[in-house]
């Protein structure tokens, strides 16, 4: 995976936002190379998925540009970065990504379908010059020079869930298997309170694994869901560096804010570190 890639053709993907609990639509065409990924809202403004267009990192990635807003991007982002793809336009209708179920198999899915083209342009990737070290309170992100993208990640939960710890280097094949079917979670608890304040409006147990005191409400894909599905945020949200990470993340107890903090950091606007990778 040295070259450029987008999709062969373009994807469509309907249903409703996870926090919104609206119908929204999402489609993601080929794009040339250089290109990168790029949004589209509503088919009335355009930007490039990039750190200096985040304005909210509570519950979720949200980007945005002048009134124009969508919520929970890293998901798609997720699956686009996992499958090794490095240009396309994201069109959205909506205020919110598609839920789905919740992880990012219905869109590595939609990408398997479509399937890949390769560009006649070297790959960029980004190398971090030394190692980098974000803190939040108890939150910690190490972003290290590295051969690969790989990504440590360990979460701390209170029970039922408790501490997690999972690893994986970021290809295309281990995505699909390791990373990429893993859902969004939560406490029973903080999911009702969420709904009396108005949001989590589309969450239910099919796009989403809840735990209640003596564990999960539905069956887990893997004993470590939730450490997996919080890999997947996170590489979701290294998308946002504008070329294919090559370094090596160790993340303890991290999350949005923390994620696109450091990555505005790493990678500020004009910044020129991402670098062409080809061999001939």
């Amino acid at each position: 995976m040295q070259y450029q890639t987008t999709l062969r053709d373009a994807i469509a993907i309907e249903g409703v936002g996870l926090h919104t609990g609206v119908p929204a639509r999402v489609r993601v065409f080929p794009a040339a190379a250089g290109r990168g990924l790029w949004f589209r809202l509503d088919d009335a403004v355009e930007f490039p998925a990039r750190p200096e267009y985040v304005v909210d990192t509570l519950r979720a990635t949200v980007l945005g540009s002048g009134e124009h807003r969508v919520s929970t991007v890293e998901h798609l982002l997720s699956a686009l970065l996992g499958s090794g793809i490095d240009n396309a336009l994201i069109a959205v209708d909506g205020p919110e990504i598609p839920a789905a179920d919740g992880s990012a198999k219905v869109f590595t899915d939609a990408i398997d379908a479509t399937g890949i083209t390769t560009l006649p342009e070297a790959r960029m990737r980004w190398l971090p010059r030394e190692t980098r070290v974000f803190r939040d309170g108890d939150k910690l992100l190490v972003v290290a020079p590295a051969a690969s993208f790989r990504v440590r990640m360990t979460v701390d939960y209170p029970a039922p869930i408790g501490t997690q710890y999972v690893e994986a280097e970021v290809t295309p094949e281990n995505y699909r298997r390791e990373i990429g079917p893993n859902r969004t979670f939560g406490f029973l608890h903080e999911v009702e309170a969420l709904v009396k304040r108005g949001l989590a409006q589309g969450g239910t147990l099919d796009n989403a694994v809840v735990f209640g005191p003596d564990g999960p409400l539905a069956p887990l894909r893997s004993p470590t869901e939730p450490a997996r599905h919080k890999m997947l945020d996170l590489i979701g949200d290294f998308a946002l560096l504008g070329a294919y990470p090559q370094c090596e993340v160790i993340a303890i107890k991290s999350g949005h804010k923390l994620h696109c903090t450091a990555v505005r950091e790493l990678r500020p606007p004009g910044d020129q570190t991402a670098v062409a990778t080809a061999t001939s």
